[in-house]
């Protein structure tokens, strides 16, 4: 997990300035395995969404760098890609963003008897995540941090 999160790191590290230079937001940078490849994915964002070829831009430049550095052992496969409308809140600015807006909560553990929450996120701090679920009048709910497995834009299709 330290090798996984120190390539994460040193990864973003690498990313900031070209994202910078393209005018981009770093949304979040992962290390996973998954079946026996390796991936390093980058998730970036810009005013009025990512395209395919901001995508491709940033991947080559960033491939650059990391070949440059040698910073990944072995074989991995690189993406970089936008987060998606319905992008996990991982950041302080990603909770500033989506505050009064829907989200989508799942829990480790039921909250009377529930581990989903759909609700506008009504405010925010290092232990807790506060939810208006109630359909017409407020009805808040109150979700300890430690108790979420995930937290992310809700998007109506």
């Amino acid at each position: 997990m330290a090798k996984q999160n120190n390539i994460e790191q040193q990864t973003e590290s690498l990313l900031q300035p070209i994202l910078d230079r393209h005018q981009f937001e770093l949304v979040d940078v992962e290390y996973v395995k998954e079946g026996s490849d390796w991936y390093l994915r980058a998730y970036i964002d810009k005013e009025g969404g990512i395209a395919v070829d901001d995508c491709e831009a940033v991947s080559r430049e960033l491939e650059k760098e990391l070949d440059a550095r040698d910073l990944v052992p072995g074989a991995y496969i690189l993406e970089v890609s936008s987060p998606g409308l319905t992008r996990a809140l991982k950041k302080e600015k990603d909770y500033i963003r989506n505050l009064g807006k829907p989200v989508e909560v799942h829990t480790y553990k039921p909250i009377e008897g529930a581990k989903e929450f759909i609700g506008d996120l009504l405010r925010y701090d290092n232990e807790s995540v506060v939810l208006d679920i109630g359909p017409e009048e407020t009805e808040e709910i109150t979700i300890p941090r430690s108790n979420i497995s995930v937290i992310k834009q809700y998007f109506v299709y």
